[in-house]
């Protein structure tokens, strides 16, 4: 057996074969599920299956049942660990070497959040990006079928976790913004993401399945939003350095 220095580390030995590096490459712009990846990538259901069954053991990415279709599942892939991963990889490799901070947004962009209700996960998403984007990113949130108002518990969620208040604001029907360009529609609702299949250009639709907490089990309502608020708050933050990869492609000479 070769010594640790000639062992590459776990990431490196994941994530060289071209099939997994293909399936990472799919997860790390959008969650999906097994059959779109079969789509995508042009491989046999059982090869997809068994690749992404060593990334999940390697815990590199997750699966989540559909709230749509309960005999469905999207994968998911969580991109902290995977940017832990690189880190390892490269101080494996030599300590000098460094990750550099993704640039800021600045020039102007557009996002729209979709979910069922408008009441929780959209709204928390649009807080979060408009907070860690300082006003450079126009963001939206609709519902497919608008609640009343906010979840009190995603108002409180918001406020207790970053200090943020959302309580005036109300949720607001998908059809009030029929018309409108977005660079990017991100549905975070399984349901939603059906209903929003033509929307916008396809090259800026995304998904995040992330589950509502307003279904939680009883007794548990309010840890859930935590849990869904941390978890929007992760993913809006891995979204800043592609809002500003496609702003540097935009102006490239």
């Amino acid at each position: 057996m070769g010594s640790p220095r000639n062992t590459a580390p776990p990431f490196v030995r994941l994530a060289a074969h071209p099939l997994r590096w293909r399936l990472l490459t799919e997860l790390a712009r959008s969650d999906l599920r097994v059959r779109e990846l079969v789509s995508l990538l042009d491989q046999p259901q059982n090869l997809v299956s068994y690749h992404l069954r060593l990334l999940r053991d390697g815990g590199l990415v997750t699966a989540t049942r559909s709230t749509f279709d309960g005999r469905d599942s999207y994968y998911h892939l969580d991109l902290d660990r995977c940017a832990h991963a690189l880190a390892g990889t490269a101080a494996a490799l030599h300590p000098a070497l460094q990750w550099e901070s993704a640039p800021p947004v600045r020039a102007p962009r557009s996002v729209l959040f979709v979910c069922t209700g408008n009441s929780a996960r959209s709204p928390i998403a649009e807080a979060r990006l408009r907070h860690h984007t300082a006003g450079h990113v126009q963001v939206s949130s609709a519902g497919t079928h608008p609640r009343p108002r906010l979840h009190p518990h995603a108002v409180r969620a918001l406020h207790d976790r970053f200090g943020v208040d959302v309580a005036s604001s109300r949720p607001r029907h998908l059809d009030t913004l029929t018309g409108r360009r977005f660079d990017y529609v991100i549905t975070l609702c399984d349901k939603a993401r059906e209903v929003c299949r033509d929307l916008g250009d396809p090259a800026g639709r995304l998904h995040w399945s992330i589950p509502d907490p307003a279904t939680a089990r009883a007794g548990d309502d309010y840890p859930a939003f935590l849990r869904v608020a941390a978890d929007i708050d992760t993913r809006v933050r891995h979204l800043l350095p592609v809002l500003a990869a496609t702003e540097a492609q935009e102006i490239k000479p």
